[in-house]
């Protein structure tokens, strides 16, 4: 544009005023380069797209499924909402980690007594098992529908197995060549799920009023839970705690508040970019089921997979209840449908989500063990016992049941991530609102305000969820062991808000002074994810 400008001034006022002008648009690249520099922004790039695999894992896919077969596409603007709200819990996590040279756990470590600490850790490994038995489902189910059912789900559960070491060798390459394996896993995620929208060709009105238009006209209770399933399936807690660690892996002078903005700014940039993509993916899926399968009954299945010559048209009853899908049913439907080709690129993407889910667990649970108990195991140890805890009861499952109870499994694993939700969504509000701790980075009023709403919203929308699953497991025993666990679980939400409800501000809680935040401690150390 100055060069265009340039040009016309030689033509009225000679070369001299070319050369101002010259002079003036050299300040003015590098008055835009310090607004923004893609320079930059490629260097910050790579921990947002790291944790946005979390945001894409095969637990998600199979809600994204579920809710458009159920209610169309009346719930994609639930999708866009727990998507915006999951961009802005990733935002604090990233300035927690960016600010003071510490992740999530370590700061936990730092300023919670040792048995809240310990209950603490104890709930985020749980979600990372659960995440991780996602994973090894979803890696199992589509390795067999890839091999035409000649692999079983006992065998596909057993080479999830290999992923600890093919990942343990990949990791040795460096943290940037890993971000950009992780890039090529979701492009293949992109392009395996976009060939399905593009195949099926939804209604693109439909899809954009779907997205932002928050109705659900004839909704009842079954859309309204698959609508708190989106978001106990979005918003995972170990990832809070991952991207408050990932961040740590890029050089920055934390007594620089310029640099420490700066870089706030760019992971903030990154990680919208990041999740962007995720939410595109998303919607391919749900505008997929919403398009082919809304309404659609098992003998309609039934009989379009029967012409077709599928074998496995036997997992649809003659009956006309509504179509009821799962990550297995979904691709099989879709072979019915369009084709085998369509099978069997749903299975890639499958099996590109569950793969790259592996590592948002690994990491994950590397960073919580040490930051929570100070306790530095060897990456290859950690992985082999979370993977060894998520296979065992996935394989025996695998082994005595059919395909129809290993995804069932997903629905039970929702709803143990949904209730370790509270344990990231409240410590992080409670330290990034810490001035003693994050300085002139601390929370300001209207984000203490709308970051407790919206924490409070999320919790109660996933506790509603798992109360619901609780009452329809219909089992007397079940409800007095479900009880008791409540009371405890209730109680330790509880003290976990006293000690975020100080942070915020309302020190009168404080009764006895007990509860003290000792200063930053700028730590510039790295994370070994190199080693």
């Amino acid at each position: 544009m100055c060069f265009i400008f340039c040009l016309l001034q030689m033509f009225t006022d000679g070369l001299e005023c070319c050369g101002l002008l010259v002079d003036y648009c050299d300040v003015f690249i590098s008055y835009t380069d310090s607004l923004f520099s893609f320079r930059k922004l490629w260097a910050f790039t790579g921990p947002g797209f790291l944790m946005s695999i979390a945001y894409l894992d095969p637990g998600n896919i199979e809600s994204d499924l579920q809710s458009g077969a159920i209610a169309g596409f009346k719930l994609l603007w639930v999708l866009l909402v727990a998507t915006i709200i999951g961009l802005l819990l990733q935002r604090l996590a990233a300035r927690l980690g960016v600010v003071t040279g510490m992740h999530l756990a370590e700061v936990c470590n730092r300023h919670y007594p040792t048995v809240p600490r310990i209950i603490l850790w104890l709930m985020v490994e749980l979600a990372i098992i659960g995440s991780d038995m996602q994973e090894v489902i979803g890696c199992a189910i589509a390795f067999n529908l890839l091999s035409v059912g000649r692999i079983p789900l006992w065998a596909g559960v057993l080479i999830t197995i290999f992923d600890t070491f093919v990942f343990l060798f990949l990791d040795k390459y460096g943290l940037r060549k890993l971000e950009a394996f992780f890039g090529f896993l979701i492009t293949i995620m992109a392009l395996s799920f976009g060939y399905e929208y593009v195949r099926v060709a939804p209604d693109q009105v439909e899809v954009l009023k779907g997205m932002f238009v928050p109705y659900c006209s004839g909704c009842g209770a079954a859309q309204l839970e698959q609508a708190v399933g989106i978001v106990g399936a979005v918003i995972m807690p170990h990832n809070i705690y991952l991207h408050s660690a990932l961040v740590k892996s890029r050089d920055i002078n934390r007594g620089n508040k310029k640099e420490v903005k700066e870089a706030n700014k760019y992971y903030f940039i990154e990680s919208s970019i990041a999740l962007f993509i995720s939410f595109l993916i998303n919607v391919f899926v749900v505008a997929v089921f919403a398009e082919a399968f809304y309404g659609k009954t098992n003998m309609e299945v039934g009989q379009k997979c029967n012409e077709s010559g599928s074998p496995h048209s036997d997992l649809f009853p003659a009956n006309n209840q509504t179509l009821e899908v799962d990550i297995y049913k979904g691709g099989v439907v879709l072979g019915c449908f369009f084709g085998p080709a369509a099978l069997y690129i749903w299975a890639v993407g499958i099996l590109a989500a569950g793969q790259s889910s592996t590592m948002t667990g690994t990491y994950s649970g590397q960073f919580v063990m040490e930051g929570f108990l100070n306790l530095r195991w060897s990456r290859f140890a950690r992985v082999l016992l979370t993977r060894s805890i998520a296979i065992l009861p996935t394989l025996l499952v695998a082994v005595f049941e059919d395909v129809q109870h290993l995804t069932g499994m997903n629905d039970f694993l929702n709803v143990l991530q949904s209730m370790q939700l509270p344990f990231a969504l409240i410590p992080i509000l409670t330290f990034t609102s810490l001035t003693s701790l994050m300085n002139d980075f601390a929370n300001g009023l209207m984000w203490k305000i709308s970051g407790g709403l919206l924490i409070l919203g999320v919790c109660a929308i996933n506790i509603y969820f798992v109360v619901v699953y609780v009452f329809a497991l219909n089992n007397t025993i079940l409800y007095v062991f479900s009880a008791i666990l409540s009371f405890a679980y209730l109680s330790f939400i509880l003290y976990l808000m006293w000690h975020c409800l100080i942070a915020l501000g309302v020190s009168c809680l404080d009764f006895r002074g007990s509860v003290r935040y000792p200063p930053a401690v700028l730590v510039d150390e790295q994370p070994e994810l190199d080693s």
